[in-house]
């Protein structure tokens, strides 16, 4: 599936999605239908490429869900959804998930008035995003507001104006990640 990590240039035919017949490579018809375990994998790998998660950091987070109460597939999902790159993407002030970290590693976003540089930081329920008030950094997200209003979710409100700002009001679901995932499949396989 398309996993739109390009930000608007997945919309062209430059990002086409083509369906082979088979598999690549020279033994490619050998097995036909995937395994349990590739269909588990298959479905971690799409939600850390989806969100620019390196191994170590996915175990990380799924550490956190696990401890947890509840269900450990939703509190994953709603962990990953809290990461402030995940927050300033989707309240449409990057045009990917790429652009949105180097936005905050730069020191172009705070978070309650505070300079915050570390895209994984965890917001809460009344965080305020903003984004600085200096030139450079209006003008990186003002031609990205301009290009397109994107939807916001739900669970983040954005206020149009100078300097753009957003709001995390409640805590996501899982129902709120931005992909269609089966988180059990994951959990299925990282309690192995």
């Amino acid at each position: 599936m398309k996993l739109f990590l390009k930000g608007t240039r997945c919309d062209t035919p430059k990002c086409a999605f083509e369906r082979r017949e088979s598999a690549p490579g020279m033994n490619s018809s050998r097995r036909s239908k995937p395994t349990d375990y590739g269909v588990h994998l298959r479905e971690k790998q799409k939600v850390k490429h989806h969100y620019g998660l390196m191994e170590k950091q996915f175990r990380k987070i799924f550490a956190i869900a696990n401890k947890g109460k509840g269900n450990t597939g939703e509190a994953l999902m709603s962990l990953l959804e809290r990461r402030l790159d995940n927050i300033v993407y989707r309240l449409g002030f990057g045009l990917s998930r790429a652009q949105a970290r180097l936005l905050i590693g730069h020191g172009h976003v705070t978070v309650n008035g505070r300079r915050v540089d570390i895209p994984s930081f965890l917001t809460r329920p009344g965080d305020t995003i903003r984004i600085k008030n200096r030139p450079k950094s209006l003008q990186l997200v003002e031609a990205v507001l301009a290009e397109g209003h994107r939807d916001v979710p739900d669970f983040l409100s954005r206020s149009e104006g100078t300097p753009p700002e957003g709001h995390v009001l409640r805590m996501p679901e899982a129902a709120d990640a931005s992909i269609p995932v089966q988180p059990h499949l994951i959990v299925e396989l990282l309690s192995k």
